[in-house]
C-alpha cells in the first residue's frame, strides 16, 4: 500500500512548516542555542502543523548529528539521517510517546505516563511525550498531568497539541511555552500543492488546485487529503471535474455570480444560480463563499490598503478580481443590504430542505427594481 500524500510529504525540517514563520523562527533559535523547554503547548486550527512540529522537536533534541557536530547544531534542524531521526520519522521510536487524548483521556493513561517518565530514555537523550487533542483530557487526568509538569525530570519533554486552547486548564498552560499555529493562507497551500503534483507527476489545472486549497479552509492536511481523493479518480483533472468531485464551485463561478449581483442583473443572476443548482453543487457552501467574497470586495472599496493583506492570502488572479469588482460597485448601501440578506439566507438554508429558496428570495429582494 502506498503512503498517503499527507504522510509522504510530512515536514521533515522546521523550514517545511508552511505559514508558521514565527513558530519556526522561535523553535529554530531555541534549538540553535540549546534552550529547549520542558513543556510546550501548540494550539491552533486542525491541519496547521502542530503534531508535525512536535515530532520535529523530538527529532531535534535527539538528533545524534547535532549532538556530535557543533557546526551542524547551529542550523537548528534535524539531520534526518541518524538513527533517532529515522526511527521518529517511521514512528517506531520507543522514547517518543504519542497519546491521542480524544480516545485516551483518563487518569489511568496519565498514571502510565507518570510511571514511564521516571525511567531514563532507552537509547535517546530525551523522552518526548506528545499529547494530541489535549483539551479532551478529563479533570482528574489534567490534575495528574499538572503534577508531572510541576516537577519534570531533566530527560523529559512534553508537547501538548490542541485545537481548543481555551479548554486547557490555566494551571497547565501557564507551565508551558505556548505557540499559536495560525490558519494557513490559500496562497501558501496552493504553492505547496503545486510542488506535490509536480513531484508526483499529476496533471491538474491550476484553478482546480486553487479550489482544493480553498476547500481545505486553512488546513494543509485537509488539502492533501482532498488532493488524494481527487487524483484517485483520474490522473488528469480539470476544474469542472474537481468541482463535481468536491461538490463545490470554484472561484471563477463565485466571481461570475458576484459580478451579476454587483451589476444588479437579476435575470443573469437567477439563470446562473439555476445552472449551478442543476449541476448539483452545494448551495449552502456557495452562499458562504459568496458572503466572504462580497465582504472582501466591500472592505476593499473602503480601504484599498487591504490589498497588501489579500496578496499574502490569495492568488494574484483572486486579488485582481477583488479589486476589479470593488471598482465596479456603484451603490455601497445596496451591497451592504445584499450581504445582510445573504447572511440571513445562509442561516435559513442550513436547516431547510429547500436550500435554493432562501437564497433566491434574498437575491430577488435585493435586486428587484
Amino acid at each position: 500500500m502506498s503512503l498517503a500524500i499527507y504522510r509522504k510529504y510530512r515536514p521533515r525540517v522546521f523550514a517545511d512548516l508552511i505559514g508558521q514563520e514565527l513558530v519556526v523562527e522561535i523553535l529554530g533559535n531555541a534549538a540553535r542555542a540549546d534552550k529547549i523547554s520542558h513543556a510546550y503547548l501548540f494550539h491552533g486550527p486542525r491541519g496547521t502543523g502542530k503534531t508535525s512540529a512536535a515530532r520535529l522537536l523530538a527529532k531535534v533534541v535527539n538528533c545524534e548529528t547535532r549532538l556530535k557536530d557543533e557546526v551542524f547544531r547551529k542550523k537548528g534542524e534535524p539531520c534526518n539521517k541518524c538513527r533517532p531521526c529515522i526511527e521518529i520519522d517511521e514512528g517506531r521510536a520507543l522514547d517518543v510517546v504519542e497519546l491521542d487524548a480524544a480516545s485516551n483521556r483518563g487518569i489511568e493513561e496519565m498514571r502510565n505516563i507518570k510511571e514511564g517518565i521516571r525511567l531514563a530514555p532507552t537509547s535517546y537523550k530525551y523522552k518526548v511525550f506528545i499529547i494530541d487533542e489535549a483539551h479532551q483530557l478529563t479533570k482528574f487526568a489534567a490534575d495528574a498531568l499538572l503534577k508531572t509538569l510541576e516537577e519534570p525530570p531533566g530527560h523529559a519533554i512534553f508537547v501538548l497539541a490542541t485545537t481548543e486552547e481555551d479548554k486547557i486548564p490555566v494551571t497547565i498552560s501557564s507551565r508551558t511555552q505556548r505557540f499559536h499555529f495560525r490558519r494557513l493562507p490559500v496562497k501558501a497551500i496552493s504553492e505547496k500543492l503545486v510542488k506535490i503534483v509536480k513531484a508526483e507527476e499529476i496533471e491538474i489545472e491550476t484553478a482546480a488546485l486553487e479550489l482544493i486549497a480553498t476547500s481545505s479552509e486553512g488546513s494543509f492536511r485537509d488539502a492533501e487529503s482532498l488532493l488524494e481523493q481527487v487524483v484517485s479518480m483520474s490522473d488528469s483533472m480539470d476544474l469542472a471535474s474537481v468541482e463535481r468531485i468536491l461538490g463545490k464551485v470554484g472561484f471563477i463561478r463565485t466571481d461570475a455570480l458576484a459580478e451579476y449581483l454587483i451589476s444588479s442583473d437579476l435575470e443573469k443572476t437567477l439563470d446562473y444560480l439555476a445552472e449551478i443548482n442543476e449541476m448539483g453543487f452545494n448551495l449552502v457552501q456557495l452562499t458562504k463563499d459568496l458572503i466572504h467574497y462580497l465582504r472582501r470586495i466591500l472592505a476593499y472599496k473602503f480601504d484599498d490598503k487591504l490589498g497588501v493583506y489579500y496578496e499574502r492570502e490569495f492568488t494574484q488572479d483572486e486579488v485582481n478580481a477583488i479589486k476589479q469588482r470593488a471598482a465596479s460597485v456603484q451603490d455601497v448601501d445596496k451591497l451592504i443590504r445584499l450581504i445582510k440578506g445573504l447572511i440571513r439566507a445562509y442561516s435559513q438554508m442550513r436547516y431547510s430542505p429547500f436550500t435554493l429558496v432562501p437564497l433566491e428570495v434574498a437575491i430577488i429582494e435585493n435586486l428587484k427594481g
